[in-house]
């Protein structure tokens, strides 16, 4: 287990380093423990991955615990955070960062060593990964690698492990289809079979030879979907992809330097669809984010930018046309329909929603992807990058640069810098803030608008001291100021 600790009191950060070593023998394992005087020499040094567990003190001089916990949650999602502070009274703000924990000092034996009893094992069940199958025998937990195939007869699915194992189990392949295919070692070859890319010996027209000489049939319609992920399987793991990575075949980093390859959400409430047209996605290098529904791709587009939004017409609740009016208020992404509903009238009413195109769910895959590369490339040569003296705004990526590097906003900062600059020296309002990112959200009073701005300007003053980009004007709001040549 990988832990941070920063706190300002030395006094502090003695005890916690007893009370480590104290676990290390208890427990009889190994823990990486660092530790910090200041949350500015952690946040520098942190680069997101190291560590599994961070405590962070709340009160500290110039940057605190709360804030610091911002900065680190845009280097690293997932990283278990828990603070420590004398007083409750930053217990609330603390969980808006997604705090695992808030400890009332003084922290002791009792207290914490459950507490790290409890990190370890979530960790050591992340580590194991697998499928949990449950028949009329038994329970038995089958770990991803030892996966070789599954296939499904009638109503009974069967699972081959590389052992030579079968479990079988009666329900329906989608109970599963959905978890594997979120990873990037298994493929979906035909409507009855998956497959583990890291078993497989060939590629043939019409099936997969396993190493362990199983024929897997591939249908027709996924013949050339498949070859192409195997490619880019093999291609990737020369490069030690790590195997729980939730996106297919390239990473988001990856995806960047590479022609043809984009974030991109697709909200289908049928799962069998999503499954289909995201493995054809993700055969061409694209990330791609899930949304079942009108109200789960609000949420998406609030935590991530998106490249391009596939959108399904005919869903329970929101119809796509109505989710997408609204979604294009939110992001700048374009919209482009994927339908079984083929009428012209549809598909005009689409169009007038604001979609940039619409697909029938009858093109064949090659089409389908021709046709949505077509039109994001065709999108981003339409879109300009703004330039500020260091400052580069880049519409088309979503991103922000100063001096060449890169700022690291988050897609709500990047939005009201995008908002501010578009208009440099009026004055922006709280509340023409909030109505211009939040849209229809009620209004709150503008906390919102003030942490985010806060955040937002130390960002450009950290990156560049010379000149301050956005400021505060008292009692009336904020604008942006350009550098003077």
């Amino acid at each position: 287990m990988r832990i941070a600790i920063c706190d300002d009191d030395e006094r502090e950060l003695e005890q916690f380093q007893e009370l480590i070593k104290e676990y290390q023998a208890s427990r009889e394992i190994s823990v990486d423990c660092r530790f910090f005087h200041n949350s500015m020499d952690f946040i520098c040094e942190i680069e997101g991955g190291e560590y599994d567990l961070i405590l962070l003190d709340v009160l500290m001089p110039g940057i605190n615990g709360v804030q610091a916990a911002w900065e680190l949650r845009e280097l690293d999602k997932n990283v278990k955070i828990i603070f420590v502070s004398s007083s409750p009274e930053f217990a609330l703000e603390s969980y808006s960062v997604g705090a695992y924990y808030y400890f009332i000092k003084p922290v002791d034996v009792n207290s914490f060593f459950p507490l790290l009893d409890k990190v370890a094992s979530e960790l050591s069940i992340q580590k194991e990964q697998g499928l949990v199958l449950k028949n009329r025998k038994c329970v038995v937990k089958v770990p991803f690698q030892k996966l070789e195939y599954v296939e499904v007869i009638n109503k009974t699915v069967s699972f081959h492990l590389t052992d030579g194992a079968i479990h079988e189990i009666t329900a329906a392949l989608a109970e599963f289809e959905e978890k594997l295919l979120a990873r990037p070692e298994f493929l979906k070859t035909h409507r009855s079979y998956l497959i583990n890319l890291n078993h497989v010996q060939a590629i043939k027209d019409h099936f997969v030879m396993t190493k362990n000489g199983h024929s897997i049939p591939i249908s027709r319609k996924r013949r050339g979907l498949v070859q192409d992920a195997y490619v880019r399987f093999l291609n990737q793991s020369e490069e030690e992809v790590p195997q729980d990575q939730a996106q297919p075949l390239l990473s988001e980093n990856q995806s960047e330097d590479l022609g043809g390859s984009w974030r991109i959400l697709l909200v289908d409430d049928d799962g069998d669809d999503r499954i289909f047209w995201a493995g054809i996605l993700r055969s061409h290098g694209c990330i791609v984010d899930i949304a079942k529904n009108g109200e789960e791709a609000y949420r998406l587009a609030e935590e991530a930018s998106y490249d391009c939004v596939l959108m399904d017409v005919k869903m329970p609740g929101e119809d796509g046309f109505s989710v997408c009016e609204k979604l294009r208020k939110r992001i700048n992404a374009p919209v482009i329909f994927l339908s079984c509903l083929t009428e012209s009238e549809k598909q005009i009413e689409g169009f007038a929603a604001g979609g940039i195109d619409y697909i029938t769910k009858d093109t064949s895959a090659e089409l389908f992807w021709i046709k949505v590369e077509t039109r994001m490339r065709l999108e981003v040569s339409g879109h300009t990058r703004l330039c500020y003296g260091p400052l580069l705004l880049d519409l088309s990526k979503h991103k922000a640069l100063m001096n060449e590097r890169e700022l690291l906003l988050t897609p709500i900062e990047f939005d009201i810098l995008q908002q501010l600059s578009g208009q440099a020296e009026h004055i922006f309002t709280p509340e023409e803030i909030f109505e211009k990112i939040w849209g229809e959200q009620p209004w709150d009073g503008g906390q919102m608008v003030q942490t985010h701005m806060s955040r937002l300007r130390r960002k450009l003053e950290k990156a560049w001291e010379e000149h301050h980009f956005i400021e505060a004007v008292w009692g009336k709001g904020y604008r942006f100021v350009p550098v003077n040549d």
